[in-house]
């Protein structure tokens, strides 16, 4: 009898960032697996959408709701709803970010501090709000998502608050696996590479990134559609109830060289 490691029926998966982009490709993974979902971001109208578009191809049930993963009370509304209609949380993935791409001259002290209470900050928050649930149920997994910025410095863009920002979410991924793990939550981390989406997707399919990433990254292209789902799966399944504190770099061999 064959197996489905990644098996999600019934569970609650909650997503950061679900209004565009990687966000919604990982909802969708999951609800392939038969998660219900919480999807989370600014845009109502966005979340609205793929909720309803979700449910008709999965068969499975949407939570959208708007929140501003940097306010504390719109993160525990969030929660508070989201147990009002599922009474659980299985899945956490914190994928919300921004960029800030400019010199580090430039830079202005609010770019910078935007950057953090984003892709930082807000990561924190969402884990420390919707972890009280997960401790309560002696369950769950944390999904932070980094980058590979997050892992090593770029001659390809300067962008130094994105890379302090997404350094922190790699080692806040540490320390809340080493805090958390006897209470059966698993925190990991996957780090992307670049990876195509409507917002990337102007610079990506350009003939000077084509000639960059055939001598920056090793498979000498940039990541499509679906190809981060597998790890996100593997992250957010029973199945890698041993893997705990990990940052997974997902992209194409860049940060081995």
């Amino acid at each position: 009898m064959m197996k489905n490691y990644f098996d999600l029926t019934g569970q609650v998966a909650v997503v950061t960032g679900a209004s565009t982009g990687l966000g919604v490709q990982m909802a969708k993974a999951f609800a392939s697996q038969g998660a219900n979902l919480v999807l989370l971001a600014r845009r109502q109208n966005l979340l609205d959408e793929n909720a309803a578009t979700i449910e008709m191809e999965f068969d499975v049930k949407a939570l959208p709701i708007a929140c501003d993963i940097t306010q504390t009370e719109q993160v525990k509304a969030a929660v508070a709803a989201t147990m009002e209609r599922f009474g659980r949380v299985d899945i956490l993935v914190n994928n919300a970010g921004t960029g800030a791409t400019a010199p580090t001259v430039d830079i202005t002290d609010k770019q910078f501090q935007n950057e953090l209470n984003i892709d930082l900050f807000g990561s924190f928050l969402c884990a420390r709000e919707f972890g009280k649930e997960m401790l309560k149920a002696k369950y769950g997994r944390v999904i932070n998502i980094a980058s590979m910025y997050g892992l090593v410095g770029n001659m390809a863009a300067t962008c130094a608050p994105y890379h302090a920002a997404k350094g922190g979410v790699v080692n806040l991924t540490r320390a809340l696996a080493a805090e958390w793990d006897k209470d059966g939550i698993t925190v990991n981390c996957i780090c992307p590479g670049y990876f195509w989406t409507p917002l990337t997707k102007d610079t990506l399919e350009t003939e000077w990134f084509t000639d960059y990433a055939k001598g920056a990254i090793p498979l000498g292209r940039y990541g499509n559609e679906g190809e981060l789902d597998t790890c996100a799966l593997f992250l957010a399944s029973p199945a890698s109830s041993y893997v705990n504190g990990q940052n997974i770099a997902v992209d194409g061999g860049y940060t081995a060289i």
